[in-house]
């Protein structure tokens, strides 16, 4: 029963992001990429997909779209030549911000029938849930 509900809530959730983000041309998925390029917290396109989770050809394909649109920059790594390094340019780092402001507000339309408490106490037991690399 605990699957299904998550399940569920998530594509809603996602539903709603999608819809948010669509005027911008992006999608939650490409949000979930460059939070992790904008973050810091992955220098490689190997890094980002190992950060999400997701395949190496697929990161590859997600990041070609987002560098024709001139979003992202791929360079040689200067410290290994068979890594790229991934980066916002700045057009990308002006539709990260609007994409995560549309995000929010999707994610706090989606949470409205909650409380504030309510709200924050899931968003407090999900992180409880997630190994301490997921949550931080």
């Amino acid at each position: 029963m605990l699957g299904y509900l998550i399940k569920h809530a998530h594509l809603e959730l996602e539903k709603r992001s999608d819809a948010a983000l669509a005027e911008l041309g992006v999608t939650s998925r490409d949000l979930g990429a460059l939070r992790v390029i904008a973050g810091g917290e992955a220098a490689s396109q190997q890094d980002v997909a190992r950060v999400l989770g997701v395949d190496r050809t697929s990161m590859v394909a997600l990041l070609d779209a987002l560098e024709g649109r001139g979003i992202v920059a791929r360079r040689p790594s200067e410290h290994d030549r068979r890594r790229n390094v991934v980066e916002l340019t700045s057009a990308g780092r002006q539709l990260f911000d609007q994409a995560e402001s549309a995000s929010l507000a999707a994610e706090q339309n989606f949470t409205a029938s909650l409380s504030v408490r309510a709200a924050t106490e899931l968003r407090r037991s999900l992180r409880a849930l997630l190994p301490p690399s997921d949550t931080d």
